[in-house]
Order: C-alpha cells, then sequence, then structure tokens
C-alpha cells in the first residue's frame, strides 16, 4: 500500500512537528514523546557534534559517524536540523496519516497553538522540515514493487479523481448489489476504469541508460532521493503518447460490451462469450492490443522483469510445439488464436482468478487502510508502541518492531511500512546506540511483517482464499501462528543485540499507554470488527466495507483526524491510486495462468521438481525434504524479479502441484508458497526493504541485507516446518488444540535457540562461544522436524549449547574478568 496521497496523486502536505497540528487534541492526555539517553554521562546536549564533524542538535551521538557514505541526507536529521530548540518530536515527526488535511482545506480544530512553539520557528525552517517529511514519503515510492507515479495536477489531476472516485463507487456497489451479468462482467469495468489511469500514473521511463546509471548510483549508496527540495523523478504531466495509450486502454477494455456490431465483432457481452473458441478477426485484434497495453502497463509500474516473463510463458506456448517430444516440457503447440482467445475471453486469463481478487478484494482493504490512515490511526500505533516501552532497556528496538506490527495492519506493503518507522523510531535507535546496519535490518524485518501480520495480509493471501476456495478468515487462521513466531524472533534479536553491543537506554517521554488507549484505542475497534464479522459468516468484501465505515465514524472522535467529505473522497482516491500496479500485476498474471492450464505446465514442472528429488535419493521422507528446499530456492530466485503477488501465482501453478503429489496439504503447500514469495522483500540481492532501510539510517547496503537476513530468519525456516511432516500443521491451526500446541512450543524453542545461535548471547546468562553456536544451529534446525525422535534430539543439543554458555561464564568469572553482560564486557560489533 502506498503511502496516502491527495486526490491528485501528490502526497498531501506534511506538518512539522511542532506545528499546531502536532499539538495534543484536548483530552487526549499526551504530550509529545521525546527519547533522551537514560545512562550518565551519555551526550544529551543541544548542538553536540557527531563523529561526522556535524552538529546534531538532537544532542547525541550518530554512532555511524555519518549519515551516508557518501554525505547524503538524513531526512530524519534533516528534520532535527530544522528545529533548532531541539524540538523535535521523533514519535510524532512522520505521520503516515499526514497532519494537515490532505485535501487543502484548513481544519479548524488544529488551527490554534496554545503553547506559541510554531511561533519559535521560522518559515525556512519549517520548509526544510516539511521538504524532509515529503522526501520521506517519496522514498517508501522508490523501494516499493511498484515505481513511484507522477503528481498530477490540472485537468489530468481533475480526470484522475474522478475516474478513481468512480471505480472506487463500483467496487462498493459490487458488494451490496452486484451486476447481474455476473463478475467477469464486472472485471471488464473495473480495468475498464484502472488501466487508463496507470498510463496517467506512471510515466513511460524509456530512458534506460539514464535509469541504469540512476540504479547503479543508488545501489552504491550515492544517489538517495532524501533530500529536502529535490524534485519528484517523474514528469507531471501526461505526455501525447501517454493520453493516446489512455484512449486505446478505454478501447480494448470495453470492446466485450460494446453495443454495436463491427463487422463480425462486437454485438455486446453475450456475442462476445458467444465466440468464445472462435474469435472473429475483430477480436483477435483487441485481444492483441490489450494484452500489448498490460505488458505495457506493467512494465511501466512494476519494471521490465514481469513483462520480459508473460512474454516467455506467451513464446512458451507459441512454440512449444517445436520442442523435441521427448522433453517433458513440449506440448503439441498453440496458435495465436488460441493464446488470445485463452487471454480474452476465457476465466483464466486477463479476466482470471488474480484480477477478481484485486477488484473484490484488494481495492476495498486499500481503501480501508487510506481511511484508518488518515483517521490517525498510523500516528496512534507508532505512540502506542513508544508508551509500552518507554522505560526498558530495550525500549527503542521494541518501539521499533511494534510500530512493525501495528502498522502492518493498516498497510500491506513491507517497503513503505519499513520507511515509515524508520522515519519515527530511527533517531531513538541511533540515540541508544545502534550502528546503522543493524537498525536497518531491524527495520526491514519489522516491516516485512506487514505482508505476513493478520488482519490485512499482502494481495497473495486473497488469492490463496479464491485458489483453494476457503474464507479469509481461514487464511488469517492459518497465518497467526507463524506471525507469532516472526515476531518472536524478531524480539529476541533485539534483546540479544541490546546485551551483546551495549546498547544504552532511552528514556521516552511519552503518555501512559492506558492513556493512549483511553484516548485513541477505538482505532483498534475497526480491525476487531473485521475478525468478528467474518467470524460469523459475514463476506470478507461486507466485513472490511462495514469496518471501513466503522473508522470513517469514529473519526470524528478526534478534530484533528475527522474525515470530512473532502478527506474522504481523498481516501477513495488513494485506495484506488494504491491498487493500480497491483491490478496490472494480476491482470498480467492472467498470461501465466492461462498459457500454464492451456499447454499442461504446472504437472510437467511439478514432474521435473520430483524427479530432481528422487535423483538424489529415493527415500519419500528425504524426496520431500529436498522438494521442499529446491522449491524455496526456487521461489527465493523467482521473487527476486517479479513483485509479490506475480511470485505467489507463478509459484503456485509451479511449485504448488509438486507438493501437492507428495502429499503436501493444500493450506500448508499454499502458505508455503506465500511465505517465500514475500520473503523476496528481504532477500538479497534486491531486498527491497533493506535497500530501504539502508536508505533511511545511512547505512552500508549489504551489511543491512546481512542483518536483515538474521532478524527474518525465523521466517524462511518456518514454512519449512510446515511442510515436511503432518505435525507441522499445527503451526497453521490445523489438527487440534495438542498438535498446535506441540508444534508451537517447539518451533518457539527452536526460533529461540536459532537467535541465540545467530546472535551469540543467552539472555540473562551472558555471551555464547563458537562451539555453543554451532550447536544451537544444529538443535534449531533439527527442532523443526516436528517427530518425536527429532524434538528429543534437538532439545538434547539446545540444552549441551546452554550448559555449554554457563561453563563459559563460570570460567571467565574465575578468571577474574568483567562478568558476563556487564558494561566493561559490552561492546559494539563491527560489521
Amino acid at each position: 500500500m502506498s503511502p496516502t496521497r491527495s486526490p491528485d496523486g501528490s502526497p498531501p502536505p506534511a506538518q512539522p512537528a511542532n506545528s499546531p497540528a502536532d499539538e495534543p487534541a484536548p483530552g487526549d492526555g499526551g504530550a509529545p514523546p521525546r527519547p533522551r539517553a537514560a545512562e550518565a554521562g551519555a551526550p544529551d546536549s543541544a548542538g553536540s557534534t557527531d563523529q561526522a564533524g556535524r552538529t546534531d542538535p538532537a544532542g547525541s551521538t550518530d554512532s555511524a559517524g555519518q549519515v551516508g557514505q557518501v554525505g547524503q541526507a538524513d531526512p530524519v536529521r534533516q528534520a532535527e536540523q530544522a528545529d533548532p530548540a531541539g524540538q523535535t518530536d521523533p514519535v510524532r515527526q512522520a505521520d503516515p496519516a499526514g497532519q494537515a488535511d490532505p485535501t487543502g482545506q484548513t481544519d479548524p480544530a488544529g488551527s490554534q497553538d496554545p503553547g506559541g512553539r510554531a511561533d519559535q520557528i521560522g518559515r525556512a525552517d519549517d520548509d526544510a522540515r516539511v521538504d524532509a517529511e515529503r522526501a520521506t514519503r517519496d522514498l517508501a515510492a522508490q523501494f516499493e514493487d511498484e515505481k513511484p507515479g507522477r503528481v498530477l495536477s490540472g485537468p489530468a489531476g481533475l480526470l484522475l479523481t474522478a475516474a478513481a472516485l468512480a471505480v472506487g463507487g463500483l467496487a462498493l456497489w459490487q458488494v451490496f448489489r452486484p451486476l447481474a451479468q455476473g463478475s467477469k462482467y464486472y472485471l471488464i469495468f473495473f480495468l475498464a476504469g484502472v488501466l487508463p489511469l496507470v498510463f496517467l500514473v506512471y510515466p513511460a521511463d524509456l530512458r534506460l541508460a539514464a535509469r541504469l546509471r540512476a540504479r547503479l548510483r543508488r545501489t552504491r549508496g550515492v544517489d538517495r532521493p532524501v533530500g529536502p527540495g529535490l524534485p519528484h523523478p517523474a514528469p507531471a504531466r501526461p505526455t501525447a503518447v501517454d493520453w493516446a495509450l489512455v484512449a486505446l486502454a478505454v478501447a480494448g477494455c470495453l470492446y466485450p460490451v460494446l453495443p454495436i456490431s463491427i463487422g463480425t465483432g462486437g454485438g455486446g457481452y453475450n456475442a462476445f462469450l458467444d465466440r468464445q473458441g472462435l474469435l472473429v478477426p475483430m477480436d483477435l485484434v483487441m485481444g492483441t492490443l490489450l494484452l500489448l497495453l498490460l505488458l505495457e502497463a506493467c512494465r511501466r509500474a512494476t519494471g521490465w522483469i514481469l513483462p520480459a516473463v508473460c512474454l516467455l510463458f506467451l513464446g512458451y506456448g507459441y512454440y512449444g510445439g517445436l520442442l523435441p517430444q521427448a522433453w517433458p516440457v513440449a506440448h503439441a503447440g498453440l496458435d495465436f488464436s488460441q493464446l488470445i482467445d485463452a487471454f480474452y475471453n476465457s476465466d483464466s486469463g486477463f479476466y482470471g482468478t488474480p484480477l477478481d481478487v484485486a477488484a473484490s478484494y484488494i481495492v476495498l482493504f486499500t481503501i480501508y487502510g487510506a481511511v484508518l490512515e488518515l483517521s490517525g490511526a498510523g500516528r496512534f500505533f507508532v505512540e502506542l508502541s513508544a508508551a509500552a516501552f518507554r522505560r526498558s532497556r530495550t525500549a527503542a528496538g521494541r518501539t521499533a518492531v511494534a510500530s512493525g506490527f501495528l502498522l502492518g495492519t493498516v498497510s500491506g506493503s513491507g517497503a513503505a511500512t519499513t520507511v515509515s518507522i524508520g522515519a519515527v523510531t530511527w533517531p531513538l535507535l541511533r540515540r541508544a546506540g545502534y550502528p546503522p546496519e543493524r537498525a536497518g535490518g531491524m527495520l526491514a524485518a519489522a516491516g516485512v511483517g506487514a505482508i505476513l501480520s493478520p488482519p490485512t495480509l499482502g494481495a497473495a493471501a486473497f488469492i490463496i482464499a479464491e485458489y483453494l476456495g476457503v474464507s479469509y478468515l481461514q487464511v488469517l487462521g492459518w497465518a497467526t501462528v507463524p506471525t507469532v513466531l516472526y515476531y518472536l524472533g524478531i524480539l529476541l534479536a533485539v534483546e540479544i543485540d541490546a546485551r551483546r553491543s551495549g546498547v544504552r537506554p532511552v528514556v521516552i517521554d511519552v503518555s501512559s499507554p492506558w492513556r493512549l488507549l483511553a484516548r485513541f484505542g477505538y482505532h483498534f475497534a475497526s480491525l476487531i470488527a473485521i475478525v468478528v464479522l467474518l467470524a460469523v459468516g459475514v463476506s470478507a468484501t461486507r466485513a472490511v466495507v462495514l469496518a471501513t465505515i466503522l473508522a470513517l465514524a469514529l473519526s470524528f472522535l478526534d478534530r484533528a483526524h475527522r474525515l470530512t467529505p473532502p478527506r474522504l473522497a481523498t481516501a477513495l482516491v488513494t485506495g484506488v491510486r494504491g491498487v493500480l500496479a497491483v491490478t496490472a500485476v494480476c491482470a498480467a498474471a492472467g498470461i501465466i495462468t492461462a498459457t500454464t492450464t492451456k499447454t499442461g505446465l504446472g504437472p510437467q514442472a511439478a514432474a521435473l521438481l520430483i524427479g530432481g528429488a528422487e535423483a538424489v535419493t529415493s527415500d519419500p521422507t528425504l524426496v520431500l525434504v529436498l522438494t521442499a528446499l529446491l522449491a524455496a530456492v526456487a521461489l527465493s530466485l523467482l521473487g527476486l524479479a517479479v513483485p509479490v503477488t506475480a511470485s505467489f501465482v507463478i509459484g503456485w501453478v509451479i511449485v504448488g502441484p509438486a507438493l501437492l503429489d507428495l502429499g503436501v496439504a493444500a493450506p500448508a503447500a499454499a502458505m508455503f508458497v506465500f511465505y517465500f514469495a514475500v520473503l523476496s522483500e528481504v532477500s538479497p540481492p534486491t531486498a527491497l526493504a533493506a535497500v530501504a532501510a539502508a536508505a533511511v539510517t545511512g547505512g552500508r547496503l549489504v551489511p543491512t541485507m546481512w542483518q536483515t537476513l538474521r532478524y527474518a530468519l525465523p521466517a524462511y525456516l518456518t514454512p519449512i516446518a510446515f511442510v515436511i511432516t503432518p505435525a507441522g500443521l499445527g503451526l497453521l491451526g490445523i489438527g487440534g488444540a495438542r498438535r498446535i500446541a506441540f508444534a508451537g512450543v517447539v518451533v518457539a524453542l527452536s526460533v529461540a535457540v536459532l537467535a541465540v545461535a545467530a546472535g551469540g548471547w543467552l539472555p540473562g546468562v551472558g555471551p555464547a562461544g563458537a562451539p555453543e553456536r554451532v550447536l544451537g544451529a544444529l538443535a534449531g534446525v533439527t527442532l523443526l522436524w516436528l517427530e518425536p525422535v527429532p524434538v528429543a534430539v534437538g532439545a538434547a543439543l539446545a540444552a549441551v549449547a546452554v550448559a555449554g554458555v554457563l561453563v563459559r561464564r563460570g570460567a571467565a568469572g574465575r578468571a577474574g574478568g568483567p562478568r558476563a553482560g556487564s558494561p566493561a564486557n559490552l561492546r559494539e560489533e563491527k560489521l
């Protein structure tokens, strides 16, 4: 989900941290939270200098010694430098919802500044901070699966607003008054409303050499779009070619319902369906046109890789008949008219399940997320996270992780969530003494949890529900235990780092969590409502619409964030804009699914995958394990090149059948593919979430990626556990209370042991040496095999590892060295 934007596509104006809009509303009982170092002698005076020789008005020493590799600006530090009084609010300064009214209307409730602090800050300082916050939002867009789009104004902006409102209204209408002609009829109109907007919002960007140079500079850390006053990367106005593509998109999408005859084509929706398998020349022309438009839309929105993959499948369908028939992947061959018919006039092509999911579910959830953000939920979640851990030793790290989890309830993008929590919590992490690379790894891992965390999982989760014919509530249930285990691993890594690296305690000046809950706890109501409505049998589409209405009504409890009609229109437009790239990807994914269905590629690829495992061993159990490992590698590599949604669709039609043929339950196979598709956002060498985190913290890119892998380790291993043994279904909440408890406890122990092995520290005891870490790693992997004997062996190895750490601590004490965990023994790990 992209950051909130205004109806014309531009980011909403952001208020300075100490502006009147940032003042707490009467009765909210919360002072702006500010961190301060708690240890004696910590540098905390205004105007202290960091190791790079730059003045840090926030009063802390930057442990990185620099903002970036080549001195690029840090958007958070820019905001701090713009505050000479040192009063920057690290939690409120990046309000995801945008404290200002994004419609441009003045909010009388927030127009008063009783403290008068805004008068102490000059106009230049205000502009600098606004630029920094806008740069943070643009930075989030740079590292999402989709590219950043244009900021439209004038007639193009009005057209975008009108079309987006129409699409949003149609999606809401379809929930309660479905079109009588069926879902495919609705999908035709939905695509006709969305596809033209892709060409308006996303520029052609065909300057390949310039784009390659810019990407190379970004990879090296030289070109990060985070400085104040930087122009938006995309041209502001659509070109003549863009307008021509808009017109062609409207024609190509609406042709199937065109009521007039054009030669032997046209004639209305029923006539078009009657020609299935017997397309006339005009049908072929319009189908080919729509095919090319979808490929171009995907290229504009996501890059060259997905269109290239679609063309590869298209070429396989057309030329596959020329392959030697002895090859397993050979088929009889399809002519071009058969392919267009499969794409354009069947239920598995452009208008297949992926597009149905985008038009029926994803657009409604993005609208809900936009409403929740504009109502102030994002700000409340961050403040609540800070308040919950404000006095603990690991307050900074825990706040970052909790913020990622809570913001994940309103966001479906790992990279965007990473930037949002990074802009807010990086000042806390820096003051606590976290190196930029380790802080970036933590932020990236917490941000990716947004796609894994109920109740708003990523887009692929809705496709799982449709493919398996189950309710979305069941998918949420399957994701619950793995989500808990994922965040357990991150929190354990945070605790270990705090003790191993000498992290300083940071006290956050914020009101108590109970006061925040009493004042703003209503933001949880709509999230709870979704789960309750699903539990009582309400469809997912109706549940999210009713939850949106509830969030809209509750927004009037906060005068600064009430959703007046202009702001509600902004939420609708933001939701539709957020689904543009996803819709293009889902429609193009129909090329892959239709080709796979027509050629029988799925079973053939599954046989190849299983055959590769059987070439190594004939033992059925080991064949399953090797197949799962090969599938995990294949999915991880696939996810490096294409967005998560497309990665899942391709993985399901290629890898899914192999797992199913080996006896893996359908829920376990689907969630296995889902998790490894999502993990592409933290997998080197692309690792979009890690790249985004490094851009925020100014850390080195490759070390940040490795730190992200360490924090996200449980997410890589847990999916293996629920496919290699039947007991692993307990991790998905399947099989009764005893199986669920057994699987959950054992895998939680595995996660804990692996965290100790990766971090080199046993909380409450002290450092772990190389032998203990090796034993811990072996124990953690063995415990993933959820059978009695492997579990007993893994537990024994874990006990030996713990005993080794205890012996090491005792030996250090007898030798007269510093006691493990004492300040003299705490150091910062060299990356």
